[in-house]
């Protein structure tokens, strides 16, 4: 992070606007695309190439293989240099991920795979351009290569971008994301603190009834559509080795709007939940939940549908932007400890019991309330009636 005379710290964030695209812009920007499909195509041909005949094949020899191929083909010439070269830098970045992964001798499950080519019906059109590849004139953007394309202005950009990046979504829209300096905006201090544990019934429960999230279920509410879209893909799905019908296509992408309608709406709560916790309260101790391990259990549908992750992701985001000081939590224990004394219980308490009760204090309190209790301890603050209890053997905190 940088900071700037006034004080401020400034990070950098992406403002993604939708784009208004005319026919003559989309055939350009697919154009384009393919262009880039390809220089990403030979970089994979020349990567298997170099490890076959143990050679080294960096952003350096990437670099002179493109611009060798822009001198002998007309056709890329013909396209912008700025996208092609953003994608041998992605590409050799990826090659690098993978090797260090399996030089470190990381599971396979765990390795970023080596990058692979780019089939023209299913890799979606991504294009970035740096600072000299894009302009802004009279509320157009404006790509290199003679491209403008109309923007929907939805909000004003805080400062002006250094990047971009354009590309089209599963359901055919096109996007433009700026990357821009976004200095943080300190809200004023309220001194309050809050404590938040991750569920399933309610994706957050708080120390403050007020701010409890409940579970909104809108992959539920659009179940009876996406098995529609399934069952009309399964029938119209193609032979192996065959190109896709018509009607596969359309059905593909109704489906992906319906997806994606249900991802805009988990992040606008999410977005506004966290902005509601961060606005009301200096300090915020949550639960560094992971939920990928209820993936193979019995709750996975609906822990998928709750997007912890995402709600977790937003307030740290929101945090960050306000100076809010947001604290992660180990999970550890955290429903077999007591919120006011701090004991711990013998045995785990199994789901179907949803009240705890402590043996030692005798406190009697819903279970996911004492667990949001006993984040703000786990973070060493001090709600009311603890002084600052923490259970022995309990992990610290981890700073956000």
């Amino acid at each position: 992070m940088k900071t700037p005379p006034g004080g401020a710290e400034v990070g950098h964030a992406r403002y993604t606007y939708r784009l208004r695209v005319s026919s003559t812009g989309q055939t350009a920007l697919l154009a384009e695309w393919d262009r880039c499909r390809w220089v990403w195509n030979e970089c994979v041909a020349r990567s298997k190439k170099a490890h076959t005949e143990d050679e080294t094949c960096g952003p350096a020899r990437l670099d002179k293989m493109l611009t060798a191929a822009r001198a002998r083909t007309r056709w890329l010439t013909e396209g912008a240099s700025v996208p092609q070269q953003q994608l041998v830098r992605d590409f050799g970045k990826a090659r690098a991920k993978a090797l260090k992964d399996i030089k470190d001798q990381l599971p396979i499950k765990q390795r970023a795979g080596m990058p692979r080519h780019k089939r023209k019906r299913e890799a979606l059109p991504t294009l970035n351009y740096t600072r000299r590849g894009f302009r802004l004139k009279d509320g157009r953007l404006c790509l290199a290569g003679g491209i403008k394309l109309g923007v929907v202005w939805s909000r004003k950009l805080p400062t002006d971008p250094s990047s971009v990046r354009v590309y089209q979504d599963a359901g055919g829209h096109w996007y433009a994301s700026f990357v821009v300096s976004a200095p943080t905006e300190p809200l004023p201090s309220t001194g309050r603190m809050l404590g938040a544990d991750w569920g399933v019934k309610e994706i957050a429960t708080t120390t403050s009834d007020a701010h409890d999230l409940p579970h909104p279920e809108h992959g539920k509410k659009s179940k009876e559509k996406l098995s529609r879209y399934d069952r009309m893909m399964a029938r119209r799905k193609p032979k192996k080795g065959q190109p896709a019908s018509k009607g596969y296509r359309e059905a593909t992408r109704w489906r992906a709007k319906t997806y994606a309608k249900i991802a805009r709406q988990r992040q606008d709560a999410a977005r506004k939940w966290a902005k509601k916790v961060v606005r009301d309260h200096d300090t915020i101790a949550v639960e560094n939940f992971r939920p990928k391990f209820l993936a193979k259990t019995s709750m996975a549908r609906k822990v998928a549908d709750a997007a912890i992750g995402t709600t977790k992701k937003a307030l740290l985001e929101m945090g960050r932007k306000h100076a809010r000081d947001v604290r992660l939590v180990h999970p550890a224990h955290t429903t077999m400890d007591c919120g006011r004394c701090g004991a711990r219980a013998k045995h785990a308490l199994p789901l179907s019991e949803r009240t705890y009760t402590c043996t030692t204090c005798g406190a009697v309190s819903p279970r996911d309330k004492n667990s949001a209790r006993v984040m703000l301890v786990r973070a060493g603050l001090n709600p009311a009636g603890v002084e600052g209890v923490r259970p022995r053997g309990a992990p610290l905190h981890e700073a956000a």
